[in-house]
């Protein structure tokens, strides 16, 4: 299987899970029920049009919060993937495994509001999704939570603010070309070849369903807590970031990206 054909793959499985329910976070909605008895309610406008951050949470208490939510959703992942890990327990899409959809759905919950809270613009344009951010926003905080070598590195350096600054100088649509796009679609591919080990190797326990079910479970619930704090200390760098840490994150990427990376990105990046 090539690398297109894995991250095609993958942003199959991203478009099929957010398909599932209860995946799609209403990022409104999401953001009341977490801050309304934080706030007085004249600054709940604030918070929807601006972010948490923005109208005077606290770092600190973001991250509390997103901690939580870490907590939540792991514990979720592994109810949901002891259910998957009988056979007949869900069925779905029938080219995707099952307990690969919902693993894969929760990861993607999780990702969505770990971003509201640190400042994220809403994903959804009304009801639809946006897919161009599928190709770029979603599969970069992924290959976060799969420890994909840069994927951290490149987020900070497309999020905060120092970075953004600093990118100016650069054409947006040659930033996409010759930095993102062939960063998104090596953390995809890359992405795509560990659902296929891991896909695998689950499969085995299948042959004794509790079992398998319990083993299942076992391993999400590691995993997933593991990806999500992965993807919070990320985000939670991108609010303290400093010019430093930009020019520490683009070597990170230059080294592990080497084979992607355009010389041109390489020459302004240096100038930065």
């Amino acid at each position: 299987m090539g690398r297109n054909e894995e991250s095609t793959n993958v942003e199959l499985i991203i478009e099929s899970a957010l398909k599932v329910p209860g995946v799609k976070v209403n990022r409104k909605e999401f953001l009341v029920r977490v801050f309304s008895d934080k706030l007085s309610e004249d600054k709940i406008p604030d918070l929807i049009e601006k972010g948490p951050l923005e109208v005077g949470i606290s770092k600190e208490k973001i991250n509390r919060i997103a901690k939580s939510l870490v907590s939540k959703r792991t514990l979720q992942s592994s109810g949901t993937s002891f259910v998957a890990g009988i056979p007949g327990g869900w069925t779905m899409a029938a080219t995707i495994p099952a307990d690969t959809l919902q693993f894969f759905g929760v990861a993607l919950r999780l990702s969505q509001e770990l971003a509201y809270l640190f400042g994220y613009k809403d994903f959804w344009n009304e009801e639809e999704l946006d897919i161009e951010r599928i190709k770029s926003e979603l599969i970069l905080f992924l290959g976060v939570m799969f420890g994909v070598g840069g994927a951290a590195s490149t987020l900070k350096v497309v999020s905060s603010k120092v970075a953004q600054q600093a990118l100016r100088k650069i054409p947006q649509k040659a930033l996409t070309k010759t930095f993102y796009y062939p960063i998104i679609k090596k953390i995809a591919a890359i992405i795509g070849v560990k659902i296929t080990k891991d896909t695998f190797a689950k499969g085995v326990s299948k042959i004794i369903p509790v079992v398998g079910g319990v083993v299942s479970g076992g391993l999400t619930y590691t995993t997933m807590t593991k990806m999500g704090n992965s993807l919070r200390n990320a985000m939670l760098d991108t609010l303290d970031y400093s010019q430093q840490d930009f020019k520490k994150d683009i070597n990170e990427i230059k080294n592990s990206m080497s084979d992607i990376i355009d010389m041109e990105f390489e020459e302004i990046a240096e100038g930065s």
